[in-house]
């Protein structure tokens, strides 16, 4: 066997093996060519190497297996978003409350949170509740996924956003500003909970998932 022929099988080989058996890390794809291919472990190396440089393979950065105590996932990366909502809301919160109307240029510092606090943070939290993980309309690339999130979190806002001030019409604390600002944030911190709880929960599942289909 000539050596271009030699690569050309060990290519193909390595293709065939991320097909069939969708290995999740180099090691295991290692293992799997090994099995059909007696050659050494460093020649299958350096050849993924080679197919991931030439962009014939991409190799996917591994991620770790989801911690299964909540309090622990909240300390990872993933959980950086609900973290970012909680922070953002709250500091919202405290801009209406100390920042007067009348106080530039930190006034302005008011309006951009308090515009992200109705416009987006209420729609996001319950986007987020609901389609833990994925969007309910299928997409082709994570960026389309986030663009629709985005526009659906927009719009479930300014859905929301309303009722919340028609429900406080009805309530003897009327539509203020101060009832309609502790509502929003309670609403927010509710949404973002029950989203990061089942996130959690999602991930676990697609952990367990994952190591049965391998």
């Amino acid at each position: 066997m000539t050596n271009d022929s030699k690569e050309a099988k060990i290519t193909e080989t390595i293709i065939q093996v991320i097909k069939e058996k969708n290995p999740q890390t180099v090691e295991q794809l290692t293992t799997l060519v090994k099995e059909k291919i007696n050659i050494p472990e460093k020649e299958i190396l350096n050849h993924i190497i080679k197919l991931q440089n030439t962009g014939k393979i991409r190799l996917k950065k591994q991620t770790p297996p989801t911690p299964i105590k909540l309090a622990t996932y909240l300390k990872t990366e993933q959980a950086i978003w609900y973290w970012a909502t909680i922070t953002i809301a709250i500091a919202t919160v405290a801009a209406v409350f100390t920042i007067p109307e009348d106080f530039y240029p930190w006034i302005y510092i008011r309006y951009v949170l308090g515009s992200v606090f109705v416009l987006w943070l209420p729609g996001y939290t319950f986007i987020k509740a609901l389609f833990p993980t994925k969007v309910p309309i299928p997409t082709s690339s994570p960026e389309l996924d986030t663009i629709e999130r985005i526009a659906l979190s927009a719009g479930m806002s300014l859905a929301l956003v309303p009722i919340v001030g028609l429900l406080l019409n009805y309530t003897p604390f009327g539509i203020r500003l101060t009832p309609i600002t502790l509502s929003l944030l309670a609403l927010t911190l509710t949404f973002a909970t029950a989203a990061i709880i089942r996130e959690h929960k999602a991930s676990l599942k697609q952990d367990s998932l994952s190591k049965k289909d391998y």
